[in-house]
Parts: C-alpha cells; sequence; structure tokens
C-alpha cells in the first residue's frame, strides 16, 4: 500500500465484477474509503471481504441505476451518507452491452442502453459533482471503450453510449473544473479476468490480435489507471481519455 488515496473517499458503479470491482480492490488499497455498488448483494459482499482482508475499507451500497434521476440521486445520497459527508472520488464505471446489431436493436432496448451507460452517470455525476465543486476539490473518472472511436461491426448501440461518455468527459471538465473537480476518462482495450487452466480463448480476444500487447489486459490495468487519475499525481489532467488498450486505437494493428 502506497496510499496515494489516503483519507478519501470513492464511489464506484458497477464494483462486483471485472473492471469495477478491480477498481474498487486498487483504491482501497491505496487508503480510500470505498463504496461498492452493485445489484448483488452476495457478489457485494465478496467485494468488500476481499477488501478488508488486505486491510481496507469498504462499504457495500445496493443500487439499480436505471437511468432516472431519481435512483442516481439516491445513491448519491446514500454514499455520502456512508462515507461520513463527502464523495471526494466518482467512477461511472457500470455499463451494459447487448450483443445486437443495428437492425436487430429494438426500442426497449436502445432505452436501457443509454439509460444504464448515458443517463444513469449523467444524473450521478449531476448529483456529486456540485458538492466536490463546493469544496473546491474531486475527481470524477469515467469508463469509456476503443470502439467509441474504431468500429466494429456488432456495437453500434455500445459504442454511441461510450462516444457519448467520453463526449461528456470533456463537457464536465470544462463546467467542474474552474471549481477544482478533474474528471478525466479511461478507454478499455479487451480487458477480462484470467481464464481457468483449460478454457479457450474469450471472444473479444481474437480483437487484440497484431496490436503491441497482442492479448487482452486484465481488469487490475485499468485500476492502475484510474488510481493515477483519481490522485494528485494527475492535478494537470483535466478532460483526458486515457487509452489503456494495449496499443488498440493507437497502432496498425497486423493479425495474424
Amino acid at each position: 500500500m502506497t496510499a496515494r488515496l489516503q483519507g478519501r473517499t470513492a464511489l464506484v458503479t458497477g464494483a462486483t465484477s471485472n473492471i469495477g470491482r478491480a477498481i474498487a480492490v486498487a483504491f482501497a488499497a491505496e487508503g480510500a474509503h470505498v463504496v461498492v455498488v452493485g445489484r448483488n448483494p452476495e457478489r457485494g459482499a465478496e467485494v468488500i471481504a476481499e477488501i478488508e482482508a488486505a486491510g481496507g475499507r469498504a462499504d457495500f451500497v445496493a443500487a439499480d441505476l436505471d437511468g432516472s434521476a431519481a435512483a442516481s440521486t439516491a445513491l448519491a445520497e446514500r454514499a455520502t451518507e456512508v462515507l461520513g459527508g463527502r464523495i471526494d472520488i466518482l467512477v461511472n464505471n457500470a455499463g451494459i452491452y447487448p450483443p445486437a446489431t443495428t437492425t436487430t436493436t429494438d426500442d426497449a432496448t436502445f432505452d436501457r442502453v443509454y439509460a444504464v451507460n448515458v443517463k444513469a452517470p449523467f444524473f450521478l455525476t449531476a448529483a456529486v459533482a456540485p458538492a466536490m465543486a463546493a469544496r473546491g476539490s474531486g475527481s470524477i473518472v469515467n469508463l469509456g471503450s476503443w470502439i467509441s472511436r474504431l468500429g466494429i461491426p456488432v456495437g453500434s448501440l455500445y459504442s454511441s453510449t461510450k462516444g457519448a461518455l467520453e463526449t461528456l468527459t470533456r463537457a464536465w471538465a470544462a463546467e467542474f473544473g474552474p471549481s477544482g473537480v478533474r474528471v478525466n476518462a479511461i478507454s478499455p482495450g479487451v480487458v477480462h479476468p484470467a481464464l481457468p487452466e483449460g478454457t479457450g480463448p474469450h471472444p473479444g480476444d481474437v480483437m487484440m490480435k497484431g496490436t503491441p500487447a497482442d492479448g487482452p489486459g486484465t481488469p487490475e490495468a485499468i485500476a492502475h489507471a484510474a488510481v493515477y487519475l483519481a490522485s494528485d499525481e494527475a492535478a494537470f489532467v483535466h478532460g483526458t481519455v486515457l487509452d489503456v488498450d494495449g496499443g488498440r486505437v493507437a497502432v496498425a494493428v497486423v493479425a495474424a
């Protein structure tokens, strides 16, 4: 533990699995008191147990971020209470990805994906950022995606939501930055936990063939970037989308 976030408080959405879980664990390891947000209390309890076993501090708050302002505001209020009156760091990580094409997406799916991926972080930021601005400090980290800038055949709906969140990152940096609130984003490549020995490759791994990394990343790689953006080391970083994607969007890919 290097205590880069010692004394800070953090709210991490979608924190019961994959990237969100890794960010919550990494923040706690750096000294932050973390509110782990998710829909499943059992999975939430597992994350809390992992953090506490390592000497960190965390609490689980159940929330279904359905895109309504009411749900996001209720979460902000509950997290603020649990964290002792303030939220120093907000990570907008929760998101859903339906494997649908444009022509197979119906109204309900479209509305649900935009509600979870765009409206929920929009209204959560609206509920959290003003108190940060009033204190003159705070950090918001959004999770984008490499496919918001590099199109693939299946993913038009999801990629458009992540493009919206990356645009909001820049807009919020302009809106809240002058009051001391830094807003940045991370754009992960294909990322997933290590697969059990003997299992086949993850379906998304083929998208990373031929990149400098030549394979998928781990949730911990994204968590390291989140710690940096949330910490004082990134004090001069505003409105940036940090690519943590193994070189997927920056380097010509030559698949073997």
